[in-house]
């Protein structure tokens, strides 16, 4: 049926008077499903065993304030004053236990009395809760990237320290060092660092605990790794073979002067794709007792144009090459190391959603424990949005040798939009507590979706 103007058109004469009132109207329904979340995970009580040490005499104690910090960065919040917009919000009191919330001052106090005590005890939590989900998937083969990431700032902090800064030198940072989980997208731990140490400061150490709590779960899994040729040494190719991790490991040119002569003297390579040539030979720097396996890549790339841009359609470009040199203990034809390889790219989306979504780049505190709180709260943000995404439904992917993550992630801010940012009014008919949304016949599927799921899953 053709509808006519005179339908759908309507005229717009003057704006409405604006009232503000107290009408118990919440502007995050969705948090009814993140709270569904938070039980099934046991989360609160988790957290009350995290600072058992530090609630003793506090109102508010700090398994809720943190709670607390989780639910603002859930929210989509950056800075600890933006708790003043909502505050009066009647569902986000009822999620944390709350009749009221407290002030910005008081959740400033309390990330001042956070020690590294409560600091290792929510890392607990966070690794727990990934192992968990590996464990029930039952992975038989687990990826972890190594990476470090800087979080920069402008104020003066505990901790922060002037690192390498190609775009804002001179400013001060810190450089946490992250292992993610490439088959879920989740972060399981971090090493908490200054802004002027390396790449491969305390690296071996967390790489030792990361891959034997993984091996505690998941004895009969294959644990592999793929980093960057800043952590390439002796010490962290040891660490991978005694602990039988299969990985690939970028070589730096700038520490190796005979692999450039390798290579300017190499005149036949085998050709991998249309990209991509390769060679392997079996090298190790002078004074290693082994020799491994290497391969020796190109990749054709357009040499950068300097000239003056002329609106020529028809001009040729230069072919050029890019090199790569990867040391590996893997097995597997070259293709499939280096599509498995490259795949550790994916770990800077994860970099890039902890940021820009969950608010990680924030440095709320003087304090060096309060800002690893915070930190750790944004993790926790990132992993309970992809853990609710996992169990609401089965893998979309079937494991590839980039290795990327099996199922199809929406990001926060997708989720926030779709889902948490949902007006609704909150009443007590005949005495039972309702919370009323619009008619959207698309959001009362998904949250319906995302509850009975909740209710069933392990």
């Amino acid at each position: 049926m053709k509808s006519s103007r005179a339908r759908i058109h309507a005229r717009v004469y003057g704006l409405p008077e604006l009232r503000f009132e107290d009408q118990r109207l919440t502007s995050f329904s969705g948090l009814v499903i993140l709270q569904a979340l938070f039980s099934k995970l046991e989360l609160r009580e988790k957290l009350r065993a995290c600072f058992a040490h530090l609630s003793k005499g506090l109102i508010v104690g700090m398994p809720t304030m943190t709670l607390l910090l989780i639910v603002h960065l859930m929210l989509g919040y950056r800075r600890l004053r933006d708790l003043d917009y909502y505050r009066s919000d009647p569902l986000v009191a009822r999620t944390l236990g709350l009749r009221r919330l407290p002030h910005v001052s008081t959740v400033s106090r309390a990330l001042a009395r956070m020690d590294r005590g409560a600091v290792a005890n929510l890392q607990e939590v966070n690794r727990t809760m990934v192992l968990d989900r590996i464990q029930h998937e039952a992975l038989p083969r687990l990826t972890l990237d190594f990476d470090g990431s800087v979080i920069r700032s402008s104020r003066y902090a505990e901790g922060l320290a002037v690192g390498y800064n190609s775009k804002k030198k001179g400013q001060r940072s810190y450089y946490p060092l992250f292992c993610s989980v490439a088959q879920t997208a989740q972060v399981l731990d971090v090493l908490h660092r200054p802004g002027n140490v390396h790449d491969s400061n305390g690296a071996a150490s967390f790489m030792r605990g990361c891959v034997r709590a993984v091996r505690t779960r998941l004895g009969h899994a294959v644990v592999e790794s793929r980093v960057d040729s800043a952590f390439f040494s002796d010490e962290i190719v040891t660490l991978f073979n005694e602990l039988g991790v299969e990985f690939t490991l970028s070589l730096p040119f700038e520490r190796f002067p005979q692999l450039k002569s390798i290579i300017e003297s190499r005149q036949r390579w085998r050709k991998l794709d249309q990209d991509w040539d390769y060679f392997e030979i079996s090298w190790a720097p002078n004074r290693w007792p082994v020799l491994d396996r290497v391969l020796l890549l190109r990749h054709r790339v357009r040499l950068q144009d300097k000239q003056p841009v002329q609106l020529d359609l028809f001009r040729p470009y230069q072919q050029g090459y890019e090199f790569k040199a990867a040391l590996t203990n893997k097995s597997g034809s070259p293709k499939r190391i280096l599509l498995f390889h490259n795949g550790r790219s994916s770990q800077e989306n994860t970099f890039s959603e902890l940021k820009g979504q969950c608010q990680m780049d924030y440095v709320p505190t003087r304090r060096l424990s309060g800002n690893q709180l915070y930190f750790l709260s944004a993790v926790l943000a990132h992993n309970l949005y992809r853990e609710l995404q996992m169990r609401s439904q089965a893998p979309n992917r079937h494991p590839t040798a980039r290795r990327a993550a099996l199922w199809i992630f929406s990001e926060a801010a997708s989720l926030r939009g779709r889902l948490i940012h949902r007006a609704g009014r909150l009443t007590r008919p005949h005495g039972r507590l309702r919370l009323t949304l619009g008619g959207n016949e698309a959001t009362r599927s998904e949250y319906l979706q995302h509850l009975r799921t909740l209710r069933k899953s392990a």
